[in-house]
């Protein structure tokens, strides 16, 4: 019998609407502590999550020589000692590279000009691996070498919550200095005299809200502030241009940005700002020589375009268009490189690369002829070079990285990602097909299977779907899928509206007030799948993650018997209490993709009409497996774990809904590359039981059982 939680009843009225929550308890009060300290958990909370992980291991037990079969499988196809291509920066070449069996990066450097007959000897600057062990939890997070190449910043999650503690390495003696700053972001900028750098420091709401600077040998509490953001619903990042000249602190939320760039050259310098930040007005900036190259959306250009200002004077009053907009091609993003600026753009839902010649004006392209495919820049850390690094990937073909000489436009293939297993791309076929959505909008749907799969609707399909954010879906390779698509499954990704695939206005038409557009498109999906004979109905297992696992939750209320299973993975299936609660760390700056429902009752009206927690039915719902992590600050452990006791106390047949929460990890799972398989096994026999059509039938023991 599954797990049954117990009622404890939590009601609020807004905007004249009683709101009901059963199952409120289950979020922790103490939830911040637990962030930090798995422990700190109540323990009739821990009891119940461990009670639903044991009904989750029960229901799943038969499947468990699969699971074991699927990560041998997965683990197969990595390349357990593999290496990344070494990037050049002054007189090292800098790369990472695993261990046969290791779980996470060794990050390492070489000499860049070895003696003639010698071969580079490697430094290894940071074991990963060996700073893991002992821990239940370790996410290496950034690492990042000093100008001067003496010294080694680096950051590491130990609790899986995003809370990131930075060292310093002395690379000469392999040690680490006193210096450790904790609750950060993770990322750190250099100075260019590499005697102090930049970071983010989390708030006590956990927001990324203030930058300082950190002098090496200094108390990091006596730290110099650049920038404090006061709106809650800003968050704030760092970064710097490809020159080395600038660091870039943006501040922003899903519609508006404000930069403030710092002279790195200048070890007291303080923050300029750009342009200040005005309502819908989203920029990124670059450098070159004595100007500053800008992408923005200024001026109602929705797909963007680029804009140049001068260093002294760079307020948008001196934007003057170098890029000019294009309706339909959206500009992704914008990098300089000596002489030349490079932007990766899409049209037609297919990414490709425009270099341009600063001095000239003239303009040369890098794409693919591949009906779907991925593509994507790799800039390192030089900026006075000829070669530009870009990787290629389609859905069949293994990654490949190649080096661009900007100049004779010749492609240097320098690394084909191994598949140890072995892995034929000509095995394989790549789509895409268009489905029509209940407006006409027509959808893109990029599909992978098998050249010998019988396509006439016997194939089992799992269905990916995002769309929020303005996030993309990639058609690039993927090792993991593949279990699946030589079991004879169909692998499709539901380009739906509330990414960017198709522009910027596809984007505009998936959020707030049209967001239920990305539900009614992922069914437009799965039935154009059915009606082009991809697969039928009832063969289709439905996946996402986090905002993807709201999408999740919404098809699963609005068509259960169109699917044969449901994977939600840390999904965002509490949307109106979450939005409502501007305390949490995502609510403020969440407002302006989903509406403000505390001062806005139209969107209170729209997020209630839609949120998958408030909108469970009394229906038969398909087979559930909903994923968590404890440690999640951006989905939290509560979501899914009321949504599925809702979901079991509604319901009138169907299922089994299962929970499975990683009791170690948050957002992102386990953070091993080898343990993460473990987490896709479960994923992927769940898939493969829910077409298998073997689950007992629960029907109405999901109502019932013993309390937890």
């Amino acid at each position: 019998m599954p797990p049954r939680a117990e009622i404890r009843t939590q009601t609020k009225t807004v905007h004249g609407v009683e709101l009901r929550d059963d199952y409120g308890w289950l979020r922790a009060s103490n939830w911040k502590d637990v962030l930090r300290d798995p422990d700190a958990l109540p323990k009739d909370i821990r009891d119940y999550l461990e009670a639903e992980n044991t009904y989750c291991k029960t229901l799943m037990a038969p499947t468990r020589p699969l699971q074991r079969a699927l990560v041998k499988e997965m683990r197969g196809r990595i390349k357990e000692d593999d290496t990344s291509v070494p990037q050049p920066d002054g007189p090292f070449l800098y790369y990472s590279r695993y261990r046969k069996g290791g779980e996470h990066p060794l990050i390492c450097r070489k000499p860049r000009h070895a003696k003639a007959g010698s071969k580079p000897r490697e430094q290894i600057m940071l074991d990963a691996d060996a700073l893991s062990e002992g821990k239940d939890f370790f996410d290496l997070g950034d690492a990042s070498h000093s100008p001067d190449h003496n010294l080694l910043a680096w950051s590491a999650d130990e609790a899986g919550s995003e809370l990131h503690s930075i060292r310093v390495r002395d690379l000469a003696t392999r040690e680490d200095l006193e210096d450790r700053i904790d609750d950060t972001t993770g990322e750190m900028v250099w100075a260019r005299d590499s005697r102090s750098f930049a970071y983010v420091r989390l708030d006590a709401d956990h927001r990324p809200s203030r930058v300082f600077r950190h002098r090496l040998g200094t108390d990091p509490a006596s730290d110099e502030l650049l920038h404090d953001e006061s709106d809650a619903g800003m968050f704030v990042d760092i970064d710097e241009t490809q020159s080395g000249r600038f660091l870039l602190i943006s501040i922003g939320d899903h519609e508006t940005s404000e930069i403030r760039v710092v002279d790195l050259a200048l070890p007291d310098s303080r923050p300029v700002t750009i342009a200040p930040r005005q309502l819908g007005r989203q920029y990124s900036v670059e450098h070159h020589g004595e100007a500053f190259l800008i992408l923005t959306n200024a001026e109602g250009a929705e797909d963007f375009k680029i804009v140049t200002a001068p260093l002294a004077s760079p307020g948008s009053e001196q934007w003057r268009d170098l890029v000019p907009h294009r309706q339909g091609t959206l500009i992704l993003s914008h990098l300089c490189l000596a002489g030349r600026l490079i932007r990766l753009e899409r049209e037609d839902g297919l990414p490709r690369i425009v270099i341009r010649d600063l001095a000239s004006g003239s303009e040369s392209q890098i794409a693919f002829d591949e009906e779907a495919y991925g593509l994507g820049l790799d800039a390192g850390y030089e900026f006075e070079t000829d070669s530009l690094r870009f990787i290629y990937a389609s859905m069949a073909r293994p990654a490949e990285t190649y080096d661009y000489d900007m100049a004779t436009e010749e492609r240097t293939l320098l690394k084909r990602q191994e598949v140890p297993s072995g892995h034929d791309p000509a095995a394989y076929r790549v789509r895409r097909i268009f489905a029509t959505a209940k407006d006409g909008a027509k959808v893109p749907v990029s599909l992978l299977h098998r050249a010998d799969t019988k396509l006439d609707g016997s194939a089992p399909c799992l269905l990916y779907g995002y769309g929020s954010y303005g996030s993309a879906m990639s058609a690039s390779f993927r090792t993991r899928p593949l279990s699946l698509v030589d079991r004879g499954f169909v692998y499709a990704i539901a380009h739906v509206r509330g990414g960017t695939d198709k522009g910027w206005r596809w984007y505009l038409d998936g959020k707030r007030d049209k967001k239920t557009n990305t539900f009614t498109d992922f069914i437009a999906a799965a039935e154009a799948l059915i009606e082009t004979g991809f697969t039928a109905r009832g063969r289709i297992v439905a996946q996402g993650g986090s905002a993807g696992g709201m999408l999740m939750g919404a098809v699963a209320n609005m068509a259960p018997s169109l699917f044969a299973g449901i994977l939600a993975e840390v999904p965002f299936v509490d949307v109106l209490n979450t939005i409502l609660d501007d305390t949490l760390p995502l609510t403020p700056p969440e407002w302006p993709e989903w509406g403000d429902p505390i001062r806005d009752v139209a969107a209170f009206e729209t997020i209630r009409s839609y949120s998958p927690y408030d909108n469970v039915q009394a229906q038969a719902y398909p087979p559930i497996l909903a994923m968590g992590g404890l440690t999640d600050p951006r989905v939290t452990y509560w979501e899914p774990a009321k949504w599925v006791a809702r979901l079991r106390a509604t319901m009138t047949g169907g299922g089994p809904v299962m929970l499975h929460t990683n009791m170690e990890a948050g957002h992102g799972g386990s953070a091993g590359r080898f343990d993460s398989l473990k987490e896709t096994a479960l994923s992927y026999a769940f898939a493969i039981q829910a077409i298998g059509e073997a689950w007992p039938k629960a029907g109405g023991q999901e109502a019932g059982g013993p309390e937890a």
